[in-house]
């Protein structure tokens, strides 16, 4: 499984952006993908999360804020991020995960097989 983050870039307060990752190697049917977040300076953590079965899971920290989606046939994830803050500074990463519970959202890394290359997102003040 591959996996091609995108999308990310410097914006300002309040601005929009939407990531894409687009997965190869498996059918969209077979694999559950997660968005996480490494601020500098800080661990990485999950930010969001689609099973096979279409099932989302966001942090609240960005519940009202982003979204998660998948296009089955372009075999993409993506997350739209809107009213960007500060602290949504880093890099994104996307992940795949396969074998596992068809409704159910992972979220711990260690629960994920391969992992794209990540994507800067920078929110400017």
């Amino acid at each position: 499984v591959q996996l091609q983050a995108s999308g990310g870039g410097l914006v300002q307060v309040g601005d929009s952006l939407r990531l894409r990752c687009a997965y190869s190697g498996l059918t969209s049917s077979s694999v559950a993908v997660g968005w996480f977040r490494q601020a500098p300076g800080k661990e990485r953590e999950f930010v969001a999360g689609i099973s096979r079965s279409g099932n989302t899971r966001t942090i609240e920290a960005v519940r009202d804020r982003f979204a998660i989606s998948r296009d089955s046939a372009k075999r993409t994830i993506y997350l739209q991020m809107n009213s960007l803050k500060p602290e949504d500074t880093g890099v994104y990463f996307c992940a795949a995960e396969w074998g596992g519970n068809y409704h159910y959202v992972p979220r711990e890394g260690y629960e994920f097989g391969a992992w794209g290359q990540g994507t800067l997102v920078t929110v400017s003040s």
